[in-house]
């Protein structure tokens, strides 16, 4: 009950200004959030060794909690393939139970953060890597929808688990190219761009997605769908504890704790970005973030849902669509529950192309060109660790390189204090003028 009470007095402010207008942006941001959510949240899962239909359920129940008690109202959550190889580890040595019970501990260990206010660090990482992490992101997911735009079939041995692999894979299987998905993929992006140019507070995405479905159905092209989605209430899973369960445990859980909240948090700036919001992160709001999706993850964690974390694809398209307001997080998980129940025929006709393409068409915008031309204008350490960045979350992986990205910054540091060249305006925080710009100042 007074959960229900905190919960009402937590929506009461933001609806009191909501209108239709309102309505609408979030409901189109929703909603092609939702459609992304479908094929990939299945994907996820099945990486991880889990029954696909367990990465839906990170969705379904994480949004409308993180929507409530989360501070950044348009980001959306979802299964990461960071997270992949620490549930994949505890899936083949303890089965669905493992997951269970490394979710459970990182969503606890996502609570002490937040208790502990770590989350406002994050806040400190330089604007340039912020910048790279977000060019690397829009690389990576461009990259990682070619095999899907292009018609690949899957080479022997598999995809590559590196984006640089995948690459090198799709450029050699380039002559097994099929026109048919790369003219639907063509059509959402051309959409998207056209709206986007025309009518910035157009839903173009959706609008894309829902003329390619309507291409694919009258002239009948040949184009893999979505297809069938096995739909089931999620049951509690049984597991026991022991002692040396949780030594075991422990390690691993920490480590996801780690990757999800950094993850997590510099996708809520990248979000923060596009809404035009160029100031950074409030300290209190990135330690709230964290104790929301750790509840979150908690009540995901006793149904094996894998851990959630902040999607740039989805919260980019849900900002590019139009919304505003934590409603859009509410709506998308309610959509997709429809989708998968009242709409699962509808959404089963939907081309995987078309999705692609709108995955695609957000990674292009997440690699903001005019940073690339105000590179010669940089500092040299500024440019070295944006560079670093994107390269390093395209190689590696997105914690490493913001890691890689930071080291620059630290390095630098040390140089000036130790040869007493370290100024009180090298210290201070970057302007929120300089940080739209990328241009940073001089020692």
């Amino acid at each position: 009950m007074i959960l229900c009470i905190r919960c009402l007095r937590l929506l009461r402010n933001p609806l009191r200004k909501y209108n239709g207008r309102l309505f609408l942006g979030d409901f189109f941001g929703g909603a092609i959030a939702a459609l992304i959510a479908l094929p990939y949240g299945l994907a996820m899962a099945s990486l991880m060794g889990l029954p696909p239909i367990l990465g839906l359920y990170t969705s379904l129940l994480a949004a409308p909690i993180c929507a409530l008690l989360g501070r950044n109202p348009v980001l959306i959550g979802g299964t990461s393939s960071a997270t992949v190889p620490f549930i994949l580890g505890s899936v083949r040595a303890g089965g669905i139970s493992g997951a269970a019970k490394i979710c459970i501990f990182a969503s606890i260990f996502l609570m002490i953060f937040c208790v502990l206010r770590l989350g406002r660090y994050v806040s400190k990482v330089p604007q340039t890597v912020l910048a790279g992490f977000s060019c690397g992101i829009g690389g990576l997911m461009v990259i990682s929808q070619l095999k899907v735009i292009f018609g690949l079939k899957v080479p022997p041995g598999g995809w590559s688990t590196s984006m640089a692999g995948q690459l090198i894979q799709s450029l050699e299987q380039f002559r097994q190219f099929h026109w048919m998905p790369a003219i639907v993929a063509g059509i959402v992006m051309l959409i998207s761009t056209l709206v986007r140019m025309r009518f910035p507070r157009a839903p173009g995405p959706f609008l894309g997605v829902g003329v390619a479905v309507a291409a694919v159905a009258v002239c009948g092209l040949g184009v893999t769908e979505v297809g069938r989605i096995p739909v089931s209430l999620p049951p509690f899973v049984g597991f026991t504890w022991g002692p040396e369960d949780v030594f075991k445990v422990l390690p691993s859980a920490f480590g996801l704790a780690f990757v999800a909240s950094v993850e997590l948090l510099m996708t809520s700036r990248v979000v923060d970005h596009f809404r035009g919001r160029h100031k950074l992160i409030k300290k209190v709001d990135a330690d709230i973030e964290l104790g929301a999706y750790g509840i979150a993850n908690l009540i995901g964690g006793f149904f094996a849902a894998p851990t959630s974390v902040g999607i740039p694809a989805r919260s980019v398209a849900n900002v590019q669509c139009g919304a505003t307001t934590k409603m859009s997080n509410v709506i998308h998980g309610a959509l997709l529950w429809g989708m998968m129940t009242l709409g699962a025929s509808v959404i089963s006709r939907v081309p995987l192309a078309a999705l692609a393409g709108v995955t695609a068409w957000m990674g292009l915008r997440l690699l903001d060109w005019s940073i690339w031309k105000r590179l010669p204008k940089m500092r040299p350490v500024d440019a070295a660790a944006f560079i670093a960045t994107a390269l390093g979350v395209l190689i590696e992986d997105a914690v490493r390189a913001i890691l890689i990205g930071c080291s620059f910054y630290i390095i630098r540091y040390a140089y000036l204090r130790l040869t007493g060249k370290l100024t009180p305006a090298w210290l201070d925080p970057v302007p929120a003028v300089e940080q739209e710009t990328g241009v940073t100042r001089q020692p």
